[in-house]
């Protein structure tokens, strides 16, 4: 995959959006080096996104000072919730009623309140955590009960096709999804869905954060 310019990708953003600003670019720097994080931030991004909390809360440390917006994207244990809880100002990946109950009981401990999206698994696959669409009404009152727990959208990741125009009919599910939501949620305004292989078909769909990994940085560093 070609690597782009942040200025490019804001610029095809721009030309892709339906509505008055385009979507924020959650730059996902998975095992990027802080080397590589700082280089983007003296580019103008600000929001970076992590998948693993081992890896994250070095960063978070190392590079308090820059003033950055650290989202967590990948799969939240319950377990391991409680040192997630207020190190990241967006979770992205609440994918069951368990885990955001979890998550708002440390909330409370803590004495703040954590931002939270509620993923989708929109295409019900197997593969994936998320809540059903089918069933998500149903858990609304439960939801509702969480006090401590900010509920701002909906976050999903539809299967990878080799055409991205395949994708555009789960992001319009989710974003119809978000205004019925919405009713419950007045502050459930975040669509975070589109990635490096489709993020200019989700931005004409109404994403609002586009979750951008190699498109950014290149290939990850790989681990042994």
């Amino acid at each position: 995959m070609t690597v782009l310019q942040l200025s490019d990708i804001q610029a095809q953003l721009r030309k892709s959006t339906s509505i008055n600003s385009p979507p924020q670019i959650l730059a996902i720097s998975k095992l990027q080096s802080e080397e590589k994080i700082k280089a983007l931030y003296n580019s103008g991004q600000r929001l970076f996104g992590e998948n693993y909390i081992q890896e994250a809360l070095p960063k978070i440390a190392n590079l308090k000072n820059l003033g950055i917006e650290w989202h967590l994207v990948g799969r939240l244990q319950k377990n391991k919730a409680k040192t997630a809880v207020g190190q990241f100002d967006l979770i992205h990946s609440v994918d069951s009623l368990e885990l955001a109950q979890t998550i708002n009981r440390i909330a409370e401990e803590k004495g703040l309140t954590q931002k939270v999206l509620l993923q989708i698994n929109i295409a019900d696959e197997e593969s994936k955590g998320g809540f059903d669409v089918s069933t998500l009404h149903k858990e609304i009152p439960s939801l509702q009960m969480l006090h401590k727990v900010q509920i701002v959208g909906l976050m999903a990741m539809p299967p990878l096709f080799d055409n991205p125009e395949d994708a555009r009919p789960y992001f319009k599910k989710l974003k119809i999804l978000l205004g019925e939501l919405q009713k419950s949620f007045p502050d459930a305004q975040e669509l975070s869905m589109g990635t490096s292989s489709d993020f200019l078909i989700a931005t004409e769909e109404g994403s609002t954060i586009v979750r951008l990994g190699t498109v950014l940085f290149g290939e990850r560093q790989r681990t042994n």
